[in-house]
């Protein structure tokens, strides 16, 4: 039987259709899908061999084009403007016009699924008209992986590559972003993340760790530690990456990092960061109501709720402070550069601390 594709769109609008959301398939799937990438990569390291198949070659040369698009797409002049730089929308124009050619070469991939796909994939870059990013444009990217698998694009057996090589790349791509475009955090608390943008290299990158007989948590106040073993774990890594433009220590920028290196354990450290994802990310209004939800991944919950005046936004409904969209919040990115010597260049995103509520 034939699936009957469709564009993902959004429609969750209130609380209680999150509320529906969080019982459902669509749901379970999701973070069900998170536990077994996150099974996956335990005692992995980024430098390991790894099977690497047909799909999952064809997925790394799909994500280099994206990458030379961005090369291929300087930033305009800004120097007058803190906030996003305008040419990222040009990049964005280009991923959305040459996203169903880059599908068309995957292996196996039903080709009337690729308006539904790229969908997913072109929304995983970033948001077009605020020039930001934040946990929900990485939620799509992972959408994006469970259609690729439901698909069968990949299979199981390529698993652990699709989040050592695959998803890391994606990640090394969104860096470039980040540092090219000076995206902005995404909702006016920064993100429901672990750093300004990203929620999942910690996640994935704490159950590459679980079980290391020598590191610990607490090792990543240890700058020696964390520059040797950033090339094989994305946590340490991801940490590398925020000691890079930021000066003062952890306790001051990071908070939440920081306390997380209390925890003993690194079996600790990631059973509580699937239980904060699906708190802070998969529960969180401001991010879900703009989740999309297409034939692979179904809405199946209560209609959305009428309202007397029209909504004058971005197609969906703010409860509370609109957190999700509300006031813009400069790259660290910028900040840093107006701090640094003439001409030198940033390496690595700048990182603003996270208040959970």
């Amino acid at each position: 039987m034939s699936i009957a594709f469709e564009i993902p769109g959004k429609r969750i609008l209130s609380s209680a259709q999150l509320t529906a959301f969080q019982s459902s398939a669509t749901h379970n799937d999701i973070t069900s899908y998170i536990e077994v990438l996150n099974a996956s990569v335990v005692g992995a390291r980024l430098t390991d061999a790894c099977s690497e198949s047909l799909g999952i070659n064809a997925l790394l040369l799909l994500l280099d084009r994206i990458e030379q698009l961005a090369h291929e797409t300087p930033p305009v002049e800004n120097k007058s403007s803190r906030f996003g730089n305008p040419a990222f929308r040009s990049f964005y124009d280009k991923v959305q016009a040459l996203a169903p050619s880059l599908h068309a070469d995957l292996p196996g991939l039903d080709q009337n699924a690729t308006p539904e796909l790229t969908t997913y994939f072109s929304q995983a870059w970033g948001n077009r008209e605020r020039i930001d990013y934040g946990s929900g444009m990485e939620l799509n990217f992972l959408c994006w992986l469970i259609c690729l698998d439901r698909l069968q694009v990949v299979t199981a057996s390529d698993h652990t590559a699709l989040v050592t090589r695959v998803f890391w790349r994606y990640i090394q791509i969104m860096r470039v972003l980040q540092s090219t475009y000076w995206l902005e955090p995404a909702g006016s608390h920064g993100v429901w993340g672990l750093d300004d943008y990203h929620f999942l290299p910690f996640l994935f990158g704490s159950a590459q760790l679980r079980g290391h007989k020598f590191v610990r948590p607490k090792a990543i106040h240890d700058p020696e530690i964390v520059d040797e073993l950033s090339k094989d774990y994305m946590y340490f890594s991801c940490i590398k990456f925020i000691n890079s433009i930021k000066t003062a220590s952890l306790r001051w920028h990071s908070p939440m990092l920081d306390d997380i290196s209390a925890v003993k354990t690194w079996e600790k450290v990631n059973s509580g960061m699937i239980k904060m994802y699906q708190a802070e990310v998969l529960g969180k209004l401001p991010v879900i109501q703009h989740f999309l939800f297409g034939s692979i991944l179904p809405y199946e919950g209560p209609p959305p709720p009428s309202f007397d005046e029209p909504h004058h936004g971005d197609g969906h409904v703010h409860e509370g402070w609109g957190d999700c969209c509300g006031i813009p919040v400069p790259s660290a990115f910028a900040a840093a550069q107006k701090e640094r010597e003439p001409g030198k260049r940033i390496e690595g995103p700048g990182i603003r601390p996270v208040p959970f509520d």
